[in-house]
Formats: structure tokens, C-alpha cells, sequence
């Protein structure tokens, strides 16, 4: 019987300083492959060196397509593709992005929990929102362990918050314990087998790129009276999804917290456009009420004031729910500048 040979990391806002003192923790004889997913830049170079400095003995990689997988190295997912595992080797896919990012953390999780099942240890760190509470789902229902950073250790503590809610995590810890726990249940002799769900299987040949329409969607989704917050499809709720998730007819991925932020920032930017017209329209008409007075026309000119003080009572009330709205908003980027296309 196999040892838990399979270590999936996923990490976003303030996930850096706790994967450097988890890295700087394990030993060069470490039993188990490391792959890593933060939410990174489609054009970042730098996140490569900084795993790398602090991964201890442990060799790092860049992960490329097809690359086989050894233990005691440590594998780095690249921006703009979804790390995929596969048995024996790595693959990038080009799927659409879930939850904001690609790479995100939950197609890693679920082709490693379809790939190894009861061999995979998956660990969330800080970050916001939810990514990775899907994932760990998934690599607990094929029998593997999760482990999660102690939200009150993490800078961002959504995350983690999140994947306790999701799932009965095995452990939940302060990073500066996660190297050495790992260290320990790398060793451990992986648990029994379970049936690999095929929703799962679905979901990763989603992300590496496979084909989808409706009639893919409807074996793992129900349609839904929600639009996408990428590409305005009609959205799908997943079925029997922890946490709530969603799925378009391209294939884009969401949370139902993701969704509901994403309406948010929509009706946020509507209000200020609608704001920004009417304040112009007031504008317009009290120039066209002084230009009625001038030319002695006092009913066009009284009529054109009436409008305009109308037109400011409205912007008054809108300028009013935008200055409501302004509470700390969640950017809409995560740590390292996601962009929403694709």
C-alpha cells in the first residue's frame, strides 16, 4: 500500500509568508511530490524564485505539460493554465477559469483526488473568498486528508474559513506547524480505495480543456435563473456542490459567493454610470432654463427648472446608496491581478 505521496497546496491573498515557512519545513528525504496553485498574474515571473528560495533542499519546478511527477520535488502551477494531475505525470489545461482564476485551486485539488485518491493530502492557506473549498471536498470524498491553515493565523482568512465550512478537515493548524504535520503524514501509509465520483472526473476533463455544451452540463447541473458573471450564459447549479457552486454553458465556474460579489460590483458600477447621467442631465437643463430666461421665454424656462430640480432630488437619492455601498468592497482581483476573461 501506497504512502501519502501527493501533497496539493492552494494559497491566495497572504498564502506567500506561510508557503515559505511550510516549504522551509520539509526535509529532503520527503516521501510525497508538492504541487502548488496561488492565485498569480498571467505574466508573472517572480513567484518561481520566491518558492524556490525558500524550498529548503527540495528541487522546485515550473510545471510543464507532460512533466513526470517524483517525489521530493515540488511543482509550481504557471499563470494563465490549470495544473492538472494526471497518473505519473502533469498536465496544463486551458479550460475556463474558475472562480476568477487560472490557475485556480480547485481543479488541482479534483485531478488529484480523481488521479490518487486516498493518497492526496490537500492543504488551504490564506485567501479570500472561496477557492479551494470545492477542491478539498473532493479530495476528502476519494478518501484523501485535508488540512487547513488556523484561520486566525491566516491574513486572509476567507479561505480558509471557507473549506471549514465545506468539509470535516482532518486538521487545522497555525502555518508554522503545516511542514512538519506534513512532514509526518507523508509517511503514513495511504488509506483504502474509494469509487472515484464522475461528476469529479467531469469537472477536471472541464478544466483541461475538453469540450462542454449543455448536454455535458446537464449530467453534472440544473439550469438556473442566474447569469454568468463572465460571458452572461445562462448559469447551472451544480448538483449536491460544497460548497454552492455554479457552471455556465462555456464551462466557467463560480461559488455562489463569487456570483453574488460579482452582481454586486455590477450594480455598484450601474449606480455610479446611472448617477453620472442624471447629474449631466441636470446639468444640461438648467442651461437650457437660463437660456429660456434669457430669451424671455419664462414658461420653457420655469418647466426646464422644475426638471432640473427633479433630476438633483434623484441624483441625491442615488449619491446616497453609492456612498452606502462604499463599505470595504473585495477587489476584484486576487492577489497577484486576475483578470475576469477567458
Amino acid at each position: 500500500m501506497s504512502n501519502r505521496d501527493i501533497i496539493v497546496i492552494g494559497g491566495s491573498s497572504g498564502a506567500t509568508a506561510p508557503l515559505k515557512t511550510i516549504l522551509g519545513a520539509l526535509p529532503r528525504d520527503l516521501p510525497a511530490a508538492v504541487f502548488i496553485v496561488l492565485h498569480i498574474p498571467s505574466r508573472s515571473i517572480g513567484i518561481l524564485a520566491t518558492v524556490a528560495s525558500a524550498a529548503g533542499p527540495l528541487p522546485v519546478h515550473q510545471a510543464a505539460d507532460g512533466m513526470a511527477i517524483e517525489p521530493g520535488h515540488v511543482y509550481l502551477a504557471v499563470p494563465d493554465h490549470h495544473l492538472i494531475l494526471t497518473k505519473g505525470h502533469i498536465r496544463l489545461g486551458r479550460g475556463p477559469r474558475e472562480n476568477m482564476a487560472r490557475p485556480a485551486i480547485d481543479p488541482l485539488f479534483r485531478s488529484a483526488a480523481a488521479a490518487y485518491g486516498s493518497r492526496v493530502i490537500g492543504v488551504i492557506l490564506s485567501g479570500l473568498l472561496n477557492d479551494g473549498a470545492s477542491g478539498i471536498d473532493a479530495v476528502k470524498r476519494c478518501g484523501g486528508l485535508a488540512v487547513v491553515q488556523d484561520p486566525a493565523d491566516a491574513i486572509a482568512d476567507e479561505m480558509p474559513r471557507s473549506a471549514l465550512e465545506a468539509v470535516t478537515v482532518d486538521l487545522s493548524v497555525p502555518s508554522a506547524r503545516i511542514g512538519d504535520l506534513l512532514s509526518d503524514l507523508a509517511r503514513e501509509a495511504a488509506g483504502p480505495g474509494v469509487p472515484i465520483p464522475p461528476e469529479i472526473r467531469l469537472e477536471v476533463d472541464i478544466a483541461a480543456g475538453e469540450r462542454i455544451d449543455s448536454e455535458v452540463l446537464r449530467q453534472i447541473a440544473d439550469p438556473s435563473a442566474l447569469t454568468c458573471p463572465y460571458c452572461s450564459g445562462v448559469l447551472s447549479t451544480v448538483r449536491g456542490a460544497m460548497p454552492l457552486r455554479f457552471r455556465c454553458q462555456v464551462g466557467h465556474a463560480a461559488t455562489a459567493e463569487i456570483v453574488a460579489k460579482e452582481q454586486e460590483n455590477a450594480v455598484d458600477e450601474a449606480m455610479r454610470v446611472a448617477l453620472r447621467v442624471i447629474e449631466e442631465r441636470a446639468e444640461l437643463v438648467t442651461r437650457m432654463a437660463q437660456d429660456g430666461r434669457q430669451s424671455g421665454r419664462r414658461a420653457v424656462a420655469e418647466m426646464y427648472e422644475e426638471r432640473a430640480t427633479e433630476y438633483r432630488q434623484y441624483a441625491d437619492v442615488l449619491r446616497r446608496a453609492v456612498l452606502q455601498s462604499m463599505a470595504p468592497p473585495h477587489p476584484r482581483v486576487d492577489e497577484g491581478g486576475q483578470d475576469n476573461s477567458g
